[in-house]
């Protein structure tokens, strides 16, 4: 007989000999004989609610309206631009792929800023953190997978978005081989912003347990630095520092991502700022974005310490 199993005739809550001279208690639950999944199952299961919890899914019916409205947004230009094309007869996009998620950065701001919150904050203001951080997983695991969660749903987008580009403008008869070429640039910046922005407004969310205070704080974050960017690059043309003019723009995350894929892949830029010429200047925004994911990253883990335990 399993150490596990009351006596037969007793009642539950009966104690029963274990081994070793311990005394197992059963208490009346359903016994789980099913296979144990282990760590890498949690981890998964976790970043699967993590994405479907940033579009809504699983969530009321009040919780969609904010995330689909965005998308819509975000959709909707493609299709018009499509339509343009398709009626004035034009030879090229109005916004090349590369360009675009910079065109739209209010909207990606705002769909990043609920989404955010929400991936982190629940789990705070609810204390159930020491029920996620007990094993098998750890805190670097709850984190990874909230970041990859939130990751992956504003990468979805934005390429569901340049997709959707993309067929509007072969049927528009657009140059094939040109179009597939800088589709496959634009889901690579789309890739990027989107672990940039995941790192900065993850570690953002995590400080607060309200979710609105969250919200808040991740719009004026990203307003203030696009702001502050915007201000310092005039400042620094009109005292003719050139060489630092090209840098500063860097301040802002879609800035920084848009300057590397000027240098590294050859784009135009989304607001015409001059960057820093030659491929070392590419490197060099590159080697930042790695940098602000891995301090965030480290951040958010270190917040985490003082959370909950492992």
């Amino acid at each position: 007989m399993s150490a596990t199993e009351p006596v037969p005739g007793s009642a539950p809550g009966a104690p029963v000999a274990a081994p070793g001279g311990g005394v197992i208690h059963d208490i009346g639950f359903r016994h789980y004989d099913g296979p144990r999944l282990g760590r890498g199952w949690v981890v998964r299961s976790l970043l699967v609610e993590t994405l479907r919890g940033c579009f809504g899914l699983g969530r009321p019916a009040r919780s969609k309206i904010m995330p689909w409205s965005l998308i819509g947004i975000l959709l909707v230009p493609p299709l018009i631009i499509a339509l343009s094309i398709l009626l004035t007869g034009g030879d090229e996009l109005p916004v090349s792929y590369t360009q675009y998620p910079n065109a739209l950065q209010v909207v990606v701001s705002l769909f990043v800023a609920g989404a955010a919150p929400y991936c982190v904050s629940r789990d705070l203001r609810h204390g159930v953190m020491p029920l996620y951080l007990s094993r098998p997983m750890m805190r670097t695991d709850y984190v990874l997978a909230k970041f990859a969660g939130l990751a992956i749903a504003v990468f979805g987008v934005l390429a569901l978005a340049q997709t959707l580009l993309l067929i509007g403008a072969l049927l528009a008869e657009l140059p094939p081989g040109a179009q597939v070429t800088g589709w496959a640039g634009g889901l690579l910046v789309s890739a990027v912003l989107a672990v940039l922005l995941g790192a900065i407004t993850l570690l953002v969310a995590a400080f607060t347990p309200r979710r609105g205070l969250g919200v808040a704080a991740i719009i004026t974050i990203l307003v203030v630095l696009s702001g502050v960017a915007e201000m310092l690059t005039a400042v620094a043309l009109d005292r003719g520092l050139t060489t630092a003019a090209s840098y500063l723009p860097a301040l802002d995350p879609f800035n920084l991502v848009d300057g590397t894929a000027v240098r590294l892949l050859g784009a135009e830029s989304a607001r015409g700022h001059d960057v820093p010429s030659g491929v070392l200047g590419g490197l060099t925004f590159l080697l930042v974005i790695a940098g602000v994911v891995a301090a965030c990253l480290a951040l958010l883990i270190r917040r985490y310490r003082r959370v909950g335990v492992v």
